[in-house]
């Protein structure tokens, strides 16, 4: 395993391996290798866990740039200490606490609070990245509005390491709210979770998280309320039905979901994940008719649904003539991570 310490070591090493022909596993710590699809043996191994400093914190501009390898949880607990926060809400388990922040973006792991601040793509404002021709390239900035022409660190969120390797990012980060409660709500099918889920998005206040979650213990509807003291009193008047929580308890039902994945991955060694993109109309009856454990962004049309053996037989990942074009451009032999596909969702 190559084990760059510099960006500039991780590009001569890209560089070096692209010139031998050699195929290329990419990775930080490869804690999400059973999702988008398995990778096929390859010649080398090279991984970012070795960039993993914090590069830039400003906390008064909400800004922070750190390397690709930092543990996401590490940054995590470097924002909690101002009180600031990235919302992204990735998987966690076994393992899960060492995924970097490369590795997050790189799956696309938005999480359940994607329905009130947006996906990984929308809170990235800058990033660095290597490619197989072993050049550096800068995209974005620090600066919360950048919109100075196309920004190709876009399209390193949701590759699964399949075009280059990302090196640093800079991120717009967010205070943390001042009151948070949940609403768990039990139903005996899927179509009664999502007419309660259209209701409660017809409603006049966002709820910053909106899940539906279908196992072997029955159909869930998770709400989750942030703001001031009056916006989660009033979802507590709308939704006196459920069962609430704050604190400790609130954390737990979250913590739930951020397993849901990996308990079920660490049970059935031969499985995966599917995240299929589908319509907020139409998402009730495409989780009716996967028939698998699923879990929904039920305000975002995102479902991961979790397969024993076989995947569903569904489109999951965009295989579109344009991606193949910016594959062909960023890795025309084919090196890096082959069999993996891209996550765009």
């Amino acid at each position: 395993m190559i084990r760059p310490e510099t960006p500039q070591q991780l590009a001569e090493a890209l560089r070096m391996l692209a010139g031998e022909h050699r195929s290329i596993r990419m990775g930080g710590n490869f804690t999400k290798d059973r999702l988008g699809g398995p990778t096929t043996a390859a010649a080398e191994t090279l991984t970012t866990a070795g960039l993993r400093r914090l590069l830039q914190y400003e906390p008064q501009d909400l800004t922070v740039s750190v390397e690709a390898g930092m543990p996401f949880a590490e940054l995590q607990r470097t924002l909690a200490e101002k009180g600031q926060m990235l919302p992204l809400d990735p998987f966690t388990g076994p393992g899960w606490e060492s995924a970097t922040v490369g590795g997050v973006l790189g799956a696309n792991l938005s999480g359940p609070r994607r329905r009130l601040y947006g996906t990984a793509r929308d809170m990235v404002i800058g990033m660095t990245f290597a490619t197989l021709e072993g050049k550096l390239v800068q995209t974005g900035g620090m600066v919360v509005k950048n919109v100075a022409g196309l920004d190709m660190g876009k399209l390193m969120i949701g590759s699964f390491g399949t075009l280059a390797a990302i090196t640093s990012v800079n991120f717009k980060v967010f205070p943390v709210p001042l009151f948070s409660r949940t609403f768990v709500m039990e139903f005996p099918t899927v179509s009664k979770a999502f007419s309660e889920r259209d209701r409660i998005l017809k409603g006049q206040l966002p709820p910053a998280a909106i899940d539906v979650v279908n196992d072997s213990r029955g159909c869930r509807l998770l709400v989750r309320a942030t703001g001031n003291q009056q916006v989660v009193d009033r979802f507590s008047a709308d939704l006196a039905q459920a069962r609430s929580s704050e604190g400790e308890e609130e954390s737990a039902v979250w913590h739930e979901v951020r397993e849901f994945t990996p308990r079920f991955l660490a049970a059935n060694p031969e499985g995966g994940v599917a995240m299929i993109r589908t319509p907020l109309a139409s998402m009730g009856a495409e989780m009716e008719r996967l028939k698998v454990p699923c879990i929904a962004r039920a305000g975002s049309g995102v479902i991961y649904a979790h397969y024993a053996a076989d995947p569903p037989p569904t489109q999951v990942h965009d295989e579109s003539g344009m991606m193949k074009k910016i594959k062909l451009m960023f890795d025309p032999e084919n090196l890096m991570n082959r069999g993996r596909l891209h996550g765009y969702v």
